[in-house]
């Protein structure tokens, strides 16, 4: 009972050790972020993990994420900015998360960055509450007051503002208890704000919190329950199947070696229309290839066709002329349909060469793609020879048919 009474807090990684003290906390949390990130203001993805027990807080599971860094400092990477923009977009991604975006009163709205990517994710507004900090620093004669009554940039869930404690404060060992009472009476004591100051502070924030946390728990635990008993009972299924295994049933080796093959045909098409789930970048292959023949190669090659201008006059005038035969040859507008089908032909009959040469390109990046996806079958060594001989003899079949029709 004296436990539950006491406020404590237990870290993850400190598993059994229970801190009273909240300045060790501070500490510790410090500790461990240099133990994770070093000490030169570098960055990771690893949450630290604290779950606070207290008699006169709100259930709450908060995420705190990190503000976007526009240029790196210390250790930081050059993709700083990138990389805790990935950070923050894994977490607010989730449908079943709501959003607390925090923006400084005494910079512009339209430039939020929170805003900014709460919107790219929750477009409809229904996750996404909007916090207002630092109410406290803004220039005399200005306010947010249009912001928190909902009027500038509107929210959904609208916006709650709060005035924290400063680092003045925090180094002067300010505890929470006079942090909210000044808050409190600021939001009574402002002009601008006193009409609604049973709606601003840290307090109003946590009960509409803990109200919007039941209310989305309520509107997504139907779906959460019905996903959990298809796993159930996918799983459940996949239980019996085991449960009744045999090593040695032929049934099973027929099925995976079935399972192996519609594989490899994935794999292969996969690799061939660019959807593979491995991305080479030392070089082109599969279908990028095969497209490259067909679109320059194919092309350079056609370029480098020798074509004289003045001969193919010449025969276009002996083709019209022998059409004619003994009869005399009037000025036309048209050439003769013979003679112009057989110039024709036998222009034709010189892109025989770099057609094959095409085919053969194509057929033998078909052959490279066979032998990289048969590479997944390599613990079974006469599985892999055999699916590569017939699929490759296949290719070649249909190569000479290819050449016989060019």
């Amino acid at each position: 009972l004296l436990l539950f009474l006491t406020e404590y807090a237990e870290f993850l990684h400190c598993k059994g050790k229970k801190f009273t003290d909240f300045d060790e906390v501070r500490q510790e949390i410090e500790v461990e972020t240099d133990r994770v990130t070093g000490m030169n203001k570098g960055i990771s993805s690893v949450p630290i993990n604290l779950r606070i027990y207290s008699p006169h807080v709100l259930s709450l599971t908060l995420i705190d994420l990190p503000g976007i860094t526009k240029v790196p400092v210390g250790d930081q990477p050059p993709d700083i900015e990138q990389q805790i923009r990935d950070m923050i977009m894994q977490f607010i991604s989730r449908e079943n998360c709501l959003i607390l975006a925090v923006t400084p009163a005494n910079t512009d709205l339209a430039n939020s960055d929170a805003l900014k990517l709460a919107k790219e994710v929750d477009p409809q507004g229904l996750r996404t509450i909007g916090v207002i900090t630092k109410l406290d620093l803004m220039d005399e004669g200005t306010d947010a007051r249009e912001v928190l009554e909902n009027k500038l940039l509107p929210l959904r869930r609208g916006y709650i503002g709060v005035v924290n404690r400063s680092q003045k404060d925090i180094d002067g060992k300010k505890d929470i208890k006079a942090a909210l009472l000044a808050e409190r009476k600021f939001f009574l004591s402002h002009p601008s704000y006193r009409h609604m100051a049973d709606r601003m502070g840290t307090p109003y924030l946590q009960k509409v919190l803990n109200q919007q946390l039941t209310n989305h728990i309520r509107d997504t635990l139907p779906a959460f329950r019905s996903k959990l008993q298809s796993q159930l009972l996918s799983i459940e299924h996949e239980v019996e199947v085991y449960k009744n295994f045999r090593p040695e049933d032929p049934t099973r080796k027929t099925k995976a070696l079935l399972q192996m093959v519609q594989q490899f045909s994935v794999d292969f098409e996969k690799r061939i229309e660019g959807s593979g789930d491995q991305v080479d970048t030392l070089e082109l292959s599969g279908g990028a290839k095969i497209n490259r023949i067909f679109h320059e190669r194919f092309p350079f090659e056609l370029v480098k066709m020798e074509f004289n201008e003045k001969e193919l006059r010449r025969e276009i005038s002996y083709a019209i002329k022998n059409i004619h035969g003994i009869r005399q040859v009037l000025p036309c507008l048209f050439t003769p349909d013979m003679a112009f089908e057989a110039i024709v032909k036998k222009q034709i009959v010189k892109l025989k060469g770099p057609c094959l040469k095409s085919v053969d390109l194509v057929m033998q990046e078909l052959i490279n793609t066979v032998k990289k996806c048969t590479k997944k079958l390599a613990t079974y060594p006469r599985l892999c020879e055999e699916t590569e001989r017939i699929v490759a003899g296949y290719i070649r079949e249909r190569e000479e048919k290819t050449k016989d029709q060019v």
